[in-house]
């Protein structure tokens, strides 16, 4: 009788493994199935929400951003990112500068940066951009260049939509400028006691994938 039950019970155990490692399997077949799919589109390129703020009366900043995305693995991409912008007070008290530039500086840049996935679709993406900076006196006449350094990171989630095809980053960026060069004497004596950092700047990207 004791036989029989431990017969039994052997079955019952070997039964159960056999079934619980299909259904492992097949669970492991559909991930690696949504993984190849989300690989096949390995390339994304898009931009900011925040264009809408050229819209604005007033100075605009003149804001354009364009980013190509490469999926290296399902969690980790490279980022290259192109951007410009004018701006008319220290970036380190932006929106609340006591004082502004007697003009404006233009900023090119060329960025690159390494994008990793979390929880879900709880991100971090490190970047540096080094930019060419251009001095522009009150009368809109460049007088002088620079450089600067400017470090980045961005924290956010992403939101898939149409089909995945499409999706939207909400997120918050901690900046830090080591580096910013040749500022012409006017517009140091605005720059100096203005911090070298901007944190939790909003952002809302958007991308295409393909």
């Amino acid at each position: 009788m004791i036989l029989k039950k431990v017969f039994t019970l052997l079955i019952f155990m070997l039964s159960f493994t056999s079934v619980f490692s299909q259904v492992l399997a097949q669970t492991d077949s559909v991930l690696a199935q949504i993984e190849k799919q989300e690989l096949n589109r390995r390339h994304s390129i898009g931009s900011s929400l925040f264009l809408l703020g050229n819209l604005a009366s007033g100075d605009p900043p003149y804001f354009f951003l364009l980013n190509y995305r490469y999926q290296l693995a399902r969690k980790d991409a490279i980022v290259v990112e192109a951007i410009t912008w004018t701006y008319y007070e220290p970036l380190g008290t932006y929106g609340s500068s006591d004082e502004m530039y007697p003009g404006k500086i233009r900023a090119y840049g060329i960025g690159v940066g390494y994008q990793h996935f979390y929880w879900k679709n709880l991100y971090s993406t490190v970047q540096a951009t080094p930019f060419l900076q251009q001095f522009f006196d009150e009368e809109n006449k460049k007088i002088q260049s620079g450089l600067q350094l400017y470090l980045q990171l961005r924290i956010g989630y992403r939101l898939e939509i149409f089909k995945q095809r499409w999706f939207l980053e909400p997120s918050v960026a901690f900046n830090y400028w080591p580096v910013n060069t040749n500022f012409p004497k006017s517009f140091k004596e605005i720059e100096d006691g203005a911090p070298n950092y901007f944190l939790f700047e909003p952002g809302l990207h958007f991308s295409f994938r393909f």
